[in-house]
């Protein structure tokens, strides 16, 4: 039986990226995104929502994001859902759903980019880093909900 799971975003950043490293000095960077999706209703209304993610970045890739970008900057986003449950401090059983970013792309002027070439609209792409230990990807976070 075949299954896909994959996820393309645009959308920007609602705080500055959270860079921190596991145990083993793997960077990850946790990205809070909104996504927007306009649509009219059946009576011609136009409306807005808004989804609100949190995208997960390993390497070299986190690295960038955390170097890079800050609050209200736009990014494209390819990766993966992943479901993750733990249990808090106080005993609860929590989980959250996140994205892994495979890739992600700077899409607008992004913190340090003031140079030459660097206005609005500059992008900058950093490949994925190839495969992960499962332990790496949740070190140190057990009681994080994020």
């Amino acid at each position: 039986m075949m299954s896909l799971n994959k996820v393309l975003l645009i959308g920007n950043l609602t705080r500055a990226p959270e860079l921190r490293y596991t145990p083993s000095g793997t960077a990850v960077a946790d990205l809070r995104m909104a996504v927007n999706r306009n649509y009219s209703t059946q009576s011609g209304e136009k409306r807005e929502e808004t989804c609100f993610l949190t995208v997960v970045v390993w390497g070299k890739q986190a690295e960038s994001c955390g170097e890079y970008l800050d609050k209200g900057s736009q990014i494209f986003v390819e990766g993966r859902l992943q479901t993750r449950d733990w249990e808090s401090k106080d005993g609860q059983k929590r989980s959250a759903t996140e994205v892994v970013a495979e890739r992600v792309q700077f899409m607008s002027r992004t913190k340090g980019a003031g140079g030459p070439g660097g206005g609005a609209g500059a992008t900058a792409a950093v490949p994925a880093t190839p495969g992960f230990a499962a332990d790496e990807q949740h070190g140190g976070d057990d009681d994080v909900p994020f």
